[in-house]
């Protein structure tokens, strides 16, 4: 139908900059109102002034600089019914309801992340969460607005690296922090400032990482009891070869002497090489204690912002870079479908001899994977205010992408993944027509993704779209109801395989009711469509972030959602209380099936499709408990659960699915000081997928500490943290590798943040 040539959009890109430039230098010098700016609640959205029917997580100011982890997803994943995926402290994926991968969008300003974090959970998505001026969240649906990869939710990291507006004087901020666990160097500055009718936007950061400490063992006791039971397994079938060829010997040697002294030889032999095996694994489960190897990490970049501010908007323009180095943990490349005497590997599992003793990582042996990744980003951002009669606004944003990483293995280069992307939307808002007020908008977006090397499971694909949306709101006296539609059209390209392309719709309808002054009760319908990405339909081949072979299906048609959420919530001066429900049906939902057969001696993963239904709820409370002047003592509770099944089958429970949840939290405000405890419960996942382990239940025990300063128009907070204070064994089920690689031990963070 159509094909974005990638140099052809940066043209447009640039050029729509320098026109909007020149439109903006002709405006009146007045600058926008500080005022306006801060009236926005939930940027993310266009219909935010009203409220809306759609659930929304915010993390801001205070309570974010207490939650900034490594990743995005460790970042948010307290929230309710937000968890995170994990490979390793710099891996972290949101998972939202259930829902992660392809069906979450991250976004850096309303723009995608543009990496390839989506193509296999042990890639990162390469935004520092301590350059972060907010992250929002929508849960549920968002494909209205941001596309078929929004139909489990959004998260939207707000940077503030293009302003718009002109700051009073020159501001900044510096973040300098450390910790005990993996002796964590971390360092973030920020400058805003401006001259006239220009504003500017300096950042950078730096974090540097060891291997992070761990209570036990790096596998998980049900691991090591299936390894055991392998091995046994293996001891046999090695029992019955040597008893054929005691056989042969006995058939083909007649004297009993000889004989004897030969049979005594071989047990030898063997009790021999039982020693050196039970020695090497050993050996590994000493080495994988304590420390988990391969979870060392190392980010650093910033970026330059700098906008032109007329009275009746903006225009202005971004370049950002991101490189990081980081370790992968529980993951073996390079020793899979080559030798003879391996054993099979499933999901993790050690291999004897030679790769069994790689795997421990002992000394003159292989060190685990590194991934080296440079992304360059440059983003442009407009908005002209009024333009026309019952126009409120027209907003112009652009992100385009240069990104490259390479897989090293013992030092040498192995997979290089690149992609070069481009995402673009316009979106209009109009003030009450009929009563309705509204935004539309269109969406492009052009990928040339590929990989090459050993592990490039995924032939280069090239992914165009275009989207067409509108999204209304209207009141009927005390209700609110919101409505939209979507309209898309997806396709790929590969160098070798089936162009497919897609035709996706997708229609919303929420409503807001006022019960009475404090309670408020809304409620959303989503029906939408996922196009399947290119690792879904093309993938073929080994790949060791899962240990399994996997294999797509060219023929897989779109993923159909249907949601329905209802959310009563109460509002006071000293109770916030909220109480959510949802369940979403999937048509043709799209996921991995365990065949039960091999490929290259890794278990085989088909892509295939099958009805789906995720269902939950989410309940949590904010109270005042005590106010007095000049302090306070916040309580809050919260808990969440997802259940996720197949419609049909004997087991039916789809993998890596989080359990259940629950925190309590406390926080004491006294003056310049300030103290919050936490204590969090994650309960064991005994709803499985086949050959899917359960995971144990854990506890986690953190508090945050922080004391504030004014110095020469300054502000300065030192603040002292502690994470899983009970030092517990803590794995994420969400996570591929949980049973190789649990999170990080007791751990202890100091630092302080000066704010002028």
């Amino acid at each position: 139908m159509y094909h974005f040539s990638f140099r052809r959009v940066c043209a447009v890109t640039l050029t729509s900059f320098f026109l909007a430039l020149s439109a903006s230098s002709i405006a009146e010098e007045e600058g926008v109102s500080p005022s306006t700016i801060e009236e926005i609640v939930v940027r993310v959205h266009p219909l935010h002034a009203e409220g809306l029917a759609q659930p929304v997580e915010i993390l801001q100011s205070d309570e974010l600089n207490r939650v900034r982890s490594p990743s995005i997803g460790e970042t948010i994943s307290a929230l309710p019914g937000i968890r995170s995926s994990s490979f390793g402290q710099a891996v972290g994926r949101p998972i939202i309801r259930g829902l992660g991968g392809p069906r979450v969008k991250v976004m850096e300003d309303r723009i995608d992340s543009l990496d390839v974090s989506v193509s296999s959970p042990d890639h990162t998505i390469t935004i520092e969460p301590l350059i972060a001026e907010s992250i929002e969240v929508l849960k549920g649906p968002s494909t209205l607005l941001y596309g078929t990869s929004g139909i489990g939710g959004v998260v939207d990291v707000h940077t503030g690296r293009i302003p718009n507006e002109i700051p009073e004087s020159l501001s900044g901020t510096i973040d300098a922090r450390g910790d005990n666990n993996a002796n964590t160097e971390s360092f973030a500055v920020r400058l805003d400032g401006g001259s006239g009718n220009f504003a500017f936007h300096l950042d950078g950061f730096y974090r540097d990482a060891n291997d992070y400490k761990i209570p036990g063992f790096a596998e998980s006791l049900a691991q090591r009891a299936r390894e055991e039971a392998e091995e046994d397994h293996h001891d046999e079938d090695h029992d019955d070869h040597e008893d054929e060829d005691h056989h042969d010997e006995d058939h083909d040697d007649h004297e009993d002497e000889d004989h004897h002294d030969e049979d005594h030889d071989d047990h030898e032999d063997e009790d021999h090489h039982d020693e050196d095996h039970e020695g090497e694994h050993g050996d590994d489960e000493q080495e994988a204690f304590g420390e988990l190897p391969g979870s060392e990490l190392k980010t650093e970049g910033g970026s330059f912002g700098l906008s032109y501010i007329g009275d009746r908007g903006y225009v202005g323009v971004s370049v950002s870079a991101y490189d990081a180095r980081y370790g992968l943990p529980g993951h073996s490349h390079g020793h899979h479908g080559h030798h003879g005497h391996e054993d099979e590997d499933h999901e993790g599992e050690e291999h004897e001899g030679e790769d069994h003793e790689e795997e421990g990582h002992t000394e003159g042996e292989e060190s685990p994977p590194i991934l080296d990744l440079s992304q360059t980003r440059l983003d442009f951002d407009a908005r002209l205010d009024s333009p026309a009669e019952n126009i409120s606004s027209v907003n112009l944003r652009v992100g385009v992408n240069d990104y490259e990483h390479t897989e090293f293995e013992e030092g040498e280069a192995g997979t290089t993944f690149k992609t070069e992307s481009v995402e673009a939307r316009t979106q209009l808002v109009h003030e009450s027509v009929w009563g309705i007020t509204g935004a539309a908008g269109i969406q492009i977006s052009a990928r040339e993704y590929s990989a090459l090397g050993e592990e490039a499971f995924v032939e280069p694909v090239d992914t165009d779209s275009v989207g067409l949306f509108y999204v209304g709101q209207r009141k009927f006296g005390e209700l609110s109801v919101e409505s939209g539609l979507r309209y898309e059209d997806v396709e790929h390209n590969p160098t070798n395989g089936r162009k497919r392309s897609f035709d996706l719709t997708a229609i919303s309808l929420g409503i807001i009711y006022p019960l009475s002054n404090d309670w408020t009760l809304t409620g959303q319908f989503d029906h939408s469509g996922r196009a399947p990405i290119a690792e879904e339909l093309y993938s073929n081949g080994a790949h060791l972030a899962t240990q399994s072979y996997e294999r797509g299906d060219q023929t897989l048609e779109e993923e159909i959602a249907t949601n329905l959420s209802v959310a009563l919530s109460y509002r006071s001066s000293f109770l916030d209380f909220s109480l959510s429900v949802y369940e979403t049906s999937f048509d043709d939902f799209i996921y991995q099936s365990n065949t039960g057969l091999e490929e290259d001696e890794l278990p085989l993963l088909q892509w295939t499709q099958s009805d789906a239904t995720f269902n939950g709820f989410e309940i949590e409370a904010n109270w005042v408990a005590r106010s007095w002047s000049g302090g306070s003592l916040d309580l809050s509770a919260s808990y969440d659960r997802v259940r996720a099944q197949l419609d049909q089958g004997v087991q039916r429970d789809l993998p890596r699915i989080p359990p259940q949840r629950w925190q309590l939290g406390a926080i004491l405000n006294l003056g310049d000081f300030m103290a919050e405890l936490s204590y969090l419960e994650v309960g064991d996942q005994d709803n499985v997928a086949p050959n899917e382990l359960a995971t144990e239940s854990y506890e986690d025990v953190r508090f945050y500490l922080g004391y504030d300063i004014e110095y020469a128009g300054s502000q300065i907070e030192i603040f002292l943290s502690g994470r899983n204070l009970t030092d517990d064994e803590q794995r994420y089920h969400t996570s591929f590798i949980k049973d190789l690689a649990p999170q990080p031990g007791r751990t202890v963070e100091a630092g302080f943040r000066i704010e002028w």
